[in-house]
């Protein structure tokens, strides 16, 4: 950041009073700007015990398969995001919509947040961001290629906890980058 969005004065980098981090500062408005982390709502879209997954038609990792996911946006409620991102990446409603995943991302200054949810009809779509949509039983999930390590976390307890005919609330937090798996 090098100007202030309410002044249009350049701000610099400093620790404010009564505040432990550096933060942008603008030392003509006084204004103090605060970057916090994005919240990434998506769901995990069931019908009959399958799994809906969108192959990503744009970066990152296009081609690549994800549940449908995307940046919560201001105004809405994060099951709204969830619910806003399965219409736009799948063209698909839900029903029965429960929490079921919270994966911090610290080191890219993210949070996703899963909701497990049953399709609502088999009326689905690939949308603009999909390349395609596709129903999965377990065994055909295409883990070498999915998109992102939240994904496959997701999908991973999901499967564990039908086994198990529980589906408790999740929470995880990965640790710094690493590569994923393309086996």
């Amino acid at each position: 950041m090098k100007f202030c969005s309410q002044c249009g004065e350049q701000v610099i980098q400093r620790i404010p009073a009564g505040d432990s981090r550096l933060r942008y500062v603008c030392e003509h408005c006084h204004t103090i700007h605060y970057q916090n982390p994005n919240i990434v709502a998506g769901c995990l879209p069931v019908w009959e015990g399958k799994v809906l997954l969108c192959r990503r038609a744009i970066e990152p990792r296009l081609g690549y398969w994800t549940l449908p996911a995307g940046f919560m946006e201001n105004g809405e409620s994060i099951e709204q995001a969830a619910r806003r991102e399965t219409v736009e990446e799948a063209c698909a409603t839900l029903r029965n919509v429960h929490l079921y995943m919270l994966i911090d991302v610290p080191h890219i200054s993210q949070v996703h947040v899963f909701y497990r949810a049953e399709l609502a009809s088999l009326d689905f779509a690939a949308g603009v961001e999909s390349l395609e949509v596709q129903l999965f039983e377990e065994a055909d999930i295409p883990w070498g290629e999915l998109a992102f390590h939240t994904v496959r976390r997701t999908l991973e307890c999901f499967f564990i906890d039908r086994r198990a005919g529980d589906f408790p609330v999740h929470t995880d937090c990965l640790p710094a980058s690493r590569p994923l798996k393309t086996t």
